[in-house]
């Protein structure tokens, strides 16, 4: 995370922080749609991309929750989560960082207005 911030604030980009898990069919399809070119265009311009394994929480097997601890979010009520970060670690999307639950039924339009968005939003 401190390299993502130190790239974001010599490069003037957010970092955008996916915590997930590889188990998880929303987290994969999140995935998917920011390995495309669209969204790998957008991400080259506008972030530093960070993917954090934060295994299976409400099971009592979760990782790296500090994380998001780290950046006023006490708890991840399900997967995955995104958050966007200033290059100060700043938080743009406390209110919708942990709503991506249902990722894989958004459209991609949908995905790449609200990254698009939250890349130039002004805090």
């Amino acid at each position: 995370m401190d390299a993502a911030l130190a790239r974001a604030r010599q490069s003037g980009k957010r970092v955008l922080l996916v915590m997930g898990a590889n188990w998880c069919s929303d987290s994969r399809a999140l995935a998917g749609w920011l390995a495309t070119d669209r969204f790998a265009e957008l991400i080259e311009r506008k972030y530093e991309l960070v993917f954090v394994n934060i295994g299976m929480p409400k099971s009592g097997d979760g990782h790296n929750l500090g994380i998001a601890r780290r950046f006023g979010l006490p708890e991840l009520p399900g997967l995955p989560n995104v958050l966007v970060l200033t290059s100060e670690g700043v938080l743009v999307n406390p209110t919708t960082a942990t709503t991506w639950r249902n990722a894989e039924s958004r459209t991609d339009d949908a995905i790449y207005e609200e990254l698009a968005t939250l890349a130039d939003l002004r805090t």
